[in-house]
C-alpha cells in the first residue's frame, strides 16, 4: 500500500507531535520529582538545623497542649515531651520547679490574651543548665486559635563564659586597682604621657618631688621633674622614644624636695597610647660608687705601703693590680699592669727570672697553679729560690672568679727564727745563772720551765721537777717545807692569778728553816705565768730595823708637834701684853701722842696681829697634824657663807686695783666649822689678792652637787713653779726649814689640814706666769 506524500507528511507531523508531547510529559514528570526531592531534602535540612539550633520552639495551644521536639525534653531532664504545659514539672524531681512552671503558665496565658511578648530564665530541677525563654503570640499560619510560641535558648555555656568573664573582669579590676595603688605608693616618681607627650598621670612621689599639692596641679601646669639635656626637654626625649619604639634611659641631675639628686630616668613607649616613665634616685648609689672608687684607691695606696707583695688577677686570669713590693719581688715593670699580663705568662716570666722554685716538669707545675682560679680553697706554698730567698705564696680565690696572690718574703723571718733558737738557749743559760728562782707554768697549771735555783730555794730535790709536775703536785711537795703548811694555798692562788686571771700578785711566806721568801706571779705574753721567788731573809731583818727606827722618828715628830703647840701658847701672853701696851700708848693714857708715835704704835699693832695670826696658824696646824684639832660643825648655807668671807676682803681688793667675780647657785648647805672654813677660804683669797697684780682678776666659783660641794678660787697672777708649789703646801717641816715665801705663810698648809679635817680635799694647780687655782671639795 502506497501512501501519498501528503499522507506521509501528515503521519510525520502526528509522530512529531506525539514525540514532542511525550517529551514534554517526561520533562514535567522529572521536574515534579526533582521538586519533591528538593522539598524532602529541605525538610531534612530544616530538621537538622532545628536540632543544631541554639533555640528550640515550644508551641502552647489555647487548651494547654504543647508541641516541641524531643530535644527540649533532654534540656528539661525529661524522658519525653509531655502533652500539656502543666506536665513540664516532671513530678518535682525533674523538669521545671513549681514556681518556675507557675510563672511560665502565667506568662503564656498573658501572651495568648494580649499578644504581649515575655522573657524569663529558668533552671531545670537537678540540672546545671540555664534556659532563656522568649514567648510571643504564634502566627495564625503556624497555629490558628491564639497559640503562644515560646523559643527556648540554652545559654548554659554562655552563662559559664559570662561568669568566667565577670570573674576575669573582677580580677582585672582588682589587679588594676592594686597596680594603681602600687604605682601611687611607689617611692620613685612615675608618670604617663599621652600621644602628644604631655603629662597625663603622675604618682604621689612625683608630686612630692616637684613640691606641689596634688597631681591635678602637676598635670594642669605641666610641671616637669627632669631638666633639659643638650637642649632637649623630657617631653621631647619621650616623643623620640615613642617615634623610635625603643625605651630611652639616661642619668640626669634633678632637684627633688629641695635637694640636688642624681636620677636614672627611663621612658617606655606604650604604642599609640603614649609613653610611661619613671625616675630612680641613684644618688646614694653614685655616692657609694664614688666611695668605692676612693676606697679602692686608698686600699691600693695602702697596699703599696706594705712589705708584703699583693697582686690581683681578674676572672680572665689577667693582672689588674700589683703593689710595689710584688713588682719588686718578681722583677715586673709597671707596664705589666696596663698590658694585663696573663697569669700563665706571669709564671713563665717569673721562671725565666729565677723567681719560681726549681721543678722538673714546669708545664705540669704551671697547669697545676692555673687550676687555682677554679678552686674554692686558699692555697699556700713555700717557694725557695736559687738566691736563698724564701717566699711564702698564698693564693686566695675571689667570688668573681679572680685570684689574689700574696707573696711574703720570709728570708729575714727564717733568719730571725734561727736567731731566736740561739736566744732561747742563751735565755736558758742566763736563767740558770740568776740568783732569783724562776718557774714558768702553763695555763693548765703544769710546770714548763725553771732555773737551777728554783728547787733549792723551796728545799726540793732536782729530780722532783723532772716530771714537770702540775701546780697541785708541786704545792704538796712544798707544803712540808713551810713553817705553816696551810699557807701553801697562797702560792697556788698566785699561780692561778698569773695564768688564768692574767694579773700580777705577790706575797711572802716563811719556811720551816727560818728563811723568808718573797714570791710573785707575773702573766707572760704567751699565755703562761711566771713565778718568781726571792730569799729576803737578810732584807727582812734590815726592814725590821728600819721599822723600829721609823717608830722612833714618829715619836720624835709628835714631840716636835707638842713643842710647837706649847711654844704657840707661850707666845700668846707677851704678844697680848705688847698689843695692850701699844693700844694704851695710842689712846694717850701715858701722855700726849705725836703723829710719829702713832705711826709706831700702828706698826706695832699690825705686827702683833700678824704674829698672833701666825701663832694661831702654827697651833692649829700642829694640832691638825697630831689629830687634836677641835671642830664645831654646824649647818652652813654655802653661797651666803662664801660671800660673807669674800665681802670682808672688799677693801684690800679695791686697794689692790683688781676685780673679783663670785659665781654660784643659791641653795645647798654643808656641815662644817664656820670659823675654820672661813679661815681656809679667807687665807686662799688673801693669797690670791697678794699674787694678783693691778688690773688682774680673781674668780670664786661655788657649786653644790650630788657628790658634795666644790669651791674654786683662781687668779691670773704670776703663778708658782712646781718647786714653789711644793714648798707652799709643805707644812711645818717647810716652816722649820725657812723655805716658805713671805706672802704664803702657813695659809696653804693650814687650809689643806683644815679641809682634810672636814673629810674633804684641797688641790692646788699653778703655772708660772698663768696664775694659781685652788679647788676645795667638801662632802
Amino acid at each position: 500500500m502506497e501512501l501519498s506524500l501528503t499522507a506521509l507528511a501528515i503521519i510525520g507531523l502526528l509522530l512529531a507531535a506525539w514525540t514532542v508531547g511525550a517529551a514534554l510529559l517526561m520533562l514535567r514528570s522529572a521536574r515534579h520529582a526533582r521538586r519533591h526531592d528538593a522539598m524532602r531534602k529541605s525538610m531534612q535540612r530544616m530538621s537538622k538545623m532545628l536540632d543544631e539550633a541554639p533555640a528550640v520552639p515550644l508551641l502552647v495551644r489555647a487548651d494547654g497542649k504543647i508541641e516541641a521536639p524531643e530535644r527540649l525534653a533532654g534540656w528539661l531532664g525529661l524522658d519525653s515531651m509531655p502533652q500539656y504545659l502543666s506536665e513540664l514539672d516532671g513530678g518535682g524531681s525533674r523538669g521545671l520547679s513549681g514556681d518556675q512552671l507557675e510563672a511560665l503558665s502565667k506568662a503564656v496565658k498573658q501572651t495568648q490574651k494580649t499578644a504581649a511578648p515575655f522573657r524569663m530564665a529558668v533552671t531545670p530541677v537537678g540540672s546545671k543548665r540555664s534556659l532563656a525563654l522568649r514567648g510571643t503570640l504564634a502566627n495564625p499560619a503556624v497555629s490558628p486559635g491564639g497559640a503562644a510560641l515560646v523559643w527556648v535558648f540554652d545559654f548554659s555555656d554562655s552563662e559559664h563564659e559570662l561568669a568566667s568573664l565577670r570573674e576575669e573582669a573582677k580580677r582585672a579590676r582588682g589587679d588594676f586597682s592594686a597596680l594603681v595603688g602600687l604605682i601611687e605608693a611607689a617611692p620613685m616618681p612615675m608618670w604617663f604621657r599621652g600621644p602628644d607627650s604631655k603629662l597625663r598621670l603622675v604618682n604621689r612621689a612625683y608630686v612630692d618631688a616637684v613640691g606641689v599639692d596634688d597631681a591635678e596641679e602637676v598635670v594642669r601646669k605641666q610641671i616637669e621633674l627632669i631638666e633639659e639635656i643638650d637642649g632637649l626637654g623630657p617631653a621631647q626625649i619621650a616623643q623620640q622614644a615613642a617615634q623610635q619604639g625603643m625605651a630611652a634611659e639616661r642619668i640626669v641631675p634633678a632637684t627633688a624636695n629641695g635637694e640636688r639628686r642624681a636620677y636614672r630616668v627611663s621612658d617606655l613607649p606604650l604604642g599609640k597610647e603614649g609613653v610611661a616613665g619613671y625616675a630612680i634616685d641613684i644618688e646614694e648609689m653614685e655616692q657609694q660608687a664614688r666611695e668605692f672608687r676612693a676606697f679602692r684607691e686608698a686600699q691600693r695606696a695602702m697596699l703599696d705601703q706594705l712589705s708584703v707583695g699583693v697582686a690581683q688577677f681578674d676572672a680572665g686570669q689577667k693582672l689588674v693590680f700589683a703593689n710595689k713590693p710584688f713588682l719588686r719581688q718578681f722583677d715586673l715593670s709597671f707596664g705589666s699592669i696596663s698590658e694585663a699580663l696573663p697569669f700563665d705568662r706571669f709564671l713563665s716570666d717569673a721562671r725565666e727570672k729565677r723567681r719560681t722554685p726549681e721543678v722538673r716538669d714546669f708545664p705540669a707545675w704551671r697547669s697545676e697553679h692555673l687550676a687555682w682560679f677554679g678552686s674554692h680553697d686558699t692555697k699556700e706554698e713555700a717557694w725557695p729560690l736559687t738566691d736563698n730567698t724564701h717566699l711564702r705564696i698564698v693564693a686566695q680565690p675571689m667570688p668573681d672568679g679572680g685570684l689574689v696572690l700574696i707573696a711574703e718574703d720570709r728570708t729575714e723571718q727564717l733568719a730571725l727564727s734561727a736567731t731566736r733558737d740561739t736566744l732561747l738557749r742563751t735565755r736558758t743559760a742566763m736563767l740558770d745563772s740568776l740568783f732569783e728562782a724562776l718557774a714558768v707554768f702553763a695555763p693548765d697549771g703544769s710546770l714548763q720551765l725553771w732555773n737551777r735555783s728554783f728547787a733549792g730555794t723551796w728545799g726540793l730535790a732536782e729530780d722532783q721537777l723532772d716530771s714537770h709536775p702540775s701546780a697541785d703536785q708541786l704545792l704538796k711537795l712544798i707544803a712540808s717545807n713551810l713553817a705553816r703548811p696551810a699557807k701553801v694555798k697562797a702560792i697556788g692562788d698566785i699561780i692561778r692569778t698569773a695564768t688564768l686571771d692574767r694579773k700580777e700578785k705577790g706575797g711572802r711566806i716563811e719556811l720551816a728553816d727560818g728563811r723568808t721568801l718573797e714570791f710573785a706571779g707575773v702573766p707572760l705574753p704567751d699565755g703562761n705565768g711566771l713565778l718568781t721567788v726571792l730569799d729576803i731573809t737578810d732584807s727582812q731583818m734590815a726592814e725590821n730595823a728600819l721599822r723600829e727606827r721609823n717608830i722612833a722618828l714618829e715619836e720624835a715628830d709628835a714631840v716636835k708637834a707638842r713643842f710647837l703647840a706649847n711654844m704657840s701658847y707661850e707666845f700668846r701672853t707677851p704678844l697680848t701684853s705688847i698689843g695692850g701696851f701699844a693700844e694704851l700708848i695710842q689712846s694717850g693714857a701715858a701722855g700726849p701722842v705725836s703723829d710719829q708715835i702713832k705711826d709706831y704704835t700702828d706698826a706695832i699693832l699690825e705686827s702683833v696681829s700678824r704674829l698672833t695670826e701666825q701663832v694661831e696658824n702654827v697651833l692649829d696646824l700642829s694640832q691638825s697634824e697630831a689629830g687634836l684639832l677641835p671642830l664645831s660643825k654646824e649647818r652652813l648655807e654655802l653661797l651666803p657663807f662664801v660671800a660673807e668671807v669674800v665681802r670682808l676682803r672688799e677693801k684690800p681688793i679695791v686697794d689692790a686695783g683688781i676685780s673679783l667675780d663670785l659665781r654660784g647657785n643659791p641653795g645647798g648647805a654643808i656641815e662644817g666649822d664656820k670659823r675654820q672654813l672661813g679661815r681656809v677660804i679667807g687665807n686662799l683669797v688673801d693669797n690670791a689678792i697678794a699674787a694678783t697684780p693691778e688690773g688682774g682678776k680673781i674668780l670664786v666659783d661655788v657649786a653644790k652637787g650630788k657628790n658634795g660641794a666644790r669651791i674654786v678660787i683662781s687668779d691670773n697672777g704670776e703663778g708658782m713653779s712646781a718647786d714653789e708649789l711644793a714648798r707652799a703646801v709643805g707644812g711645818l717641816s717647810e716652816l722649820a726649814d725657812g723655805k716658805l715665801e713671805k706672802r704664803q705663810g702657813l695659809g696653804i698648809p693650814l687650809a689643806r689640814q683644815l679641809i682634810e679635817a672636814h673629810g674633804g680635799t684641797l688641790t692646788m694647780q699653778s703655772e708660772k706666769g698663768a696664775g694659781t687655782t685652788a679647788i676645795i671639795r667638801l662632802p
